[in-house]
């Protein structure tokens, strides 16, 4: 089967969850199959910059992606605000608001009720979620560019949002690194989260927006700031800036093109930020090669170690002793954590960087499974965790079988990245689009990068 028709079965089964896990009148989307599963913000950030591609495959008509996009936008320009005191937290005099509100400051909660839209639980503002958000509608306003009214509402709706949204306030009051920078979120019962962006990690794309904000920019300090908290490694005989999980090399390169802009960080050690993903996608392959804690199934055709669900929490016998296997965790390497749990759809979200190795990868496991499943089936195993040493409990309920632990549910954090990454590999089209987005390219340039395509855009 040649790659082409591979890759467009595989686009074509990933891009399906956004078809099927989307409600129609808001635009929100589920983070998972799970029953009862939360809209999650950075789902409807991935169906946004989605769109565009299924209207280039023949998936969607482009009315009908415009209809889906649309609504969206319209729930999330339109959507109810939190009330705040002057001390930051909620407002006294309405005691509901915590959960009757979508937004705050122009940063949105991590789940929402997938009908009401509402906050669900006590989850927080999300800054690197609004801006994953943020960056799927940027990239759907620059495609739907025509001048019929509701492409031109989408576009007007889109730019309202991301001058909404109030990076300074998310410092919370810090410039560089003794203050520390972009927090991970806010709560109104808390205020600000303990945690902030250090080290390199996905979010890029979050301080690259932050930067190219029109009206509420972060300070020109932030970005050193974060920079100076990098740590670059020798691994393998591949020097790189060093994160564990392949979601983080992967995740801000679903919109930017870094081949070839470089900030002062990246020119200082002579590599730019894609050359960066390309080494951390070998390292994981040579890690699953060396496989120093004897898991099963790893190898050649064994690999791809990110945030997802596992088998856990549980203890069980496996390979001749006693092991721990976790649930959700960012797993990685090649210090871990590590409990055998392998994600092939991490694999192929690093298409563009490596594809000597990621398309070997997809030929082998296709045609393995096409021998005994149909085509579709066999896409589908590619886009599901599993984990082969995970031997189940004969009372556990696991969907576990001779192969090991196989994950029953599906994520729309692992369907995205699939259907954009081969998108970008195939013809760029995420990376022209953004491009053009004012939004990012000046944050880039506020952050220092100059080269190849930037310079050529000035």
């Amino acid at each position: 089967m040649k790659t082409d028709s591979i890759l467009d079965v595989l686009q074509r089964e990933a891009f399906e969850y956004f078809r099927s896990e989307t409600n129609p009148r808001n635009g929100l989307v589920a983070d998972s199959t799970r029953p009862g599963s939360p809209c999650s913000i950075a789902a409807v950030g991935l169906a946004l910059a989605c769109y565009p591609v299924a209207v280039e495959r023949g998936f969607l008509r482009r009315t009908e992606a415009l209809h889906r996009a649309l609504a969206a936008l319209r729930f999330f320009d339109d959507s109810a605000q939190q009330n705040q005191r002057s001390d930051g937290h909620s407002s006294d005099d309405a005691p509901d608001t915590e959960q009757a509100a979508t937004e705050h400051r122009g940063f949105y909660y991590h789940f929402l009720d997938m009908d009401a839209g509402r906050r669900v639980g006590r989850c927080e503002l999300s800054t690197v979620d609004t801006a994953l958000l943020l960056a799927g509608a940027l990239a759907a306003a620059r495609y739907f560019d025509r001048d019929a009214g509701r492409e031109r509402e989408l576009r007007q709706r889109t730019e309202t949002l991301a001058r909404r949204a109030d990076w300074r306030w998310a410092q919370n009051g810090g410039d560089g690194v003794s203050h520390g920078g972009v927090s991970h979120g806010w709560k109104p019962e808390s205020g600000f989260l303990k945690s902030r962006w250090h080290g390199y990690n996905e979010a890029l794309i979050l301080l690259a927006l932050g930067l190219g904000s029109p009206d509420h920019a972060l300070s020109p300090q932030a970005y050193s700031a974060w920079t100076q908290t990098y740590r670059w490694r020798k691994i393998y005989g591949h020097e790189l800036l060093w994160c564990g999980p392949l979601f983080t090399h992967q995740f801000s390169h679903l919109w930017i093109d870094f081949r070839g802009i470089q900030d002062d960080f990246m020119r200082a050690h002579h590599s730019d930020y894609f050359e960066n993903s390309r080494r951390a996608t070998l390292v994981q392959q040579q890690y699953a090669l060396r496989n120093p804690r004897g898991w099963r199934g790893y190898g050649k055709f064994g690999w791809g170690l990110t945030a997802c669900e596992g088998p856990g929490p549980a203890q069980r016998e496996a390979g001749g002793r006693t092991r721990r296997f976790f649930d959700y965790r960012a797993r990685g390497a090649p210090f871990g954590p590590d409990d055998g749990t392998l994600t092939p759809w991490a694999v192929i979200a690093s298409l563009p960087f490596a594809p000597e190795i990621v398309l070997s990868f997809i030929a082998h496991h296709m045609a393995h499974r096409a021998a005994h499943d149909d085509l579709q089936q066999a896409a589908r195993a590619l886009l599901t965790t599993h984990n082969p040493s995970f031997p189940a409990a004969p009372d556990s309920g696991a969907a576990t079988g001779a192969g090991g632990w196989r994950s029953p549910h599906r994520f729309a954090l692992a369907h995205g990245p699939v259907v954009l990454m081969i998108e970008n590999y195939r013809s760029g089209l995420l990376w022209e689009l953004m491009r053009g987005c004012s939004h990012i390219v000046n944050g880039l340039r506020r952050a220092g990068f100059r080269g190849s395509w930037l310079d050529a855009n000035e």
